[in-house]
């Protein structure tokens, strides 16, 4: 049961945290394009979604997910995690600090992948109750 909702909560949080990356872009283009005090917002913001990363980590090692999805997840939280390290690396190795909007783009791509896979698996995947009336069904051999 708990392998089963773990298992469709992987796209959902997968697709939650899509878009809340969305957001943070858009946040980020209105401290250029705005308001820099907007800034604020974008980096509040990137702290409260950071959490997604690892509910997804814990999601897909509760479903006990094929290791793709594990390492989607695994990547993203690594990759989310160096955010915050390209940031504070901003006075003294700028141009390691301006790896930070390419890394967003990373994590929103691997996000998207996760997303797309996961939503692709399932829909592939038989039902339970698919599952049980095939396996109830009388094989031709057996006519």
């Amino acid at each position: 049961m708990v392998r089963s909702v773990a298992r469709t909560a992987y796209p959902v949080v997968a697709g939650l945290f899509v878009a809340c990356a969305v957001i943070q872009v858009f946040l980020a283009g209105l401290g250029v394009f705005d308001d820099p005090s907007s800034f604020i917002t974008h980096r509040n913001f990137g702290y409260m979604i950071g959490w997604l990363t690892l509910v997804l980590l814990v999601v897909a090692l509760v479903g006990r997910m094929p290791r793709r999805f594990v390492g989607l997840a695994v990547l993203l939280l690594v990759l989310f995690s160096l955010q915050s390290v390209f940031v504070a690396l901003r006075e003294d190795m700028p141009a390691i600090a301006a790896l930070h909007p390419l890394n967003g783009f990373f994590i929103l791509a691997v996000a998207g992948i996760a997303t797309w896979t996961s939503w692709k698996a399932r829909a592939a995947a038989p039902t339970p109750q698919a599952a049980a009336t095939s396996s109830a069904a009388p094989s031709p051999a057996d006519a």
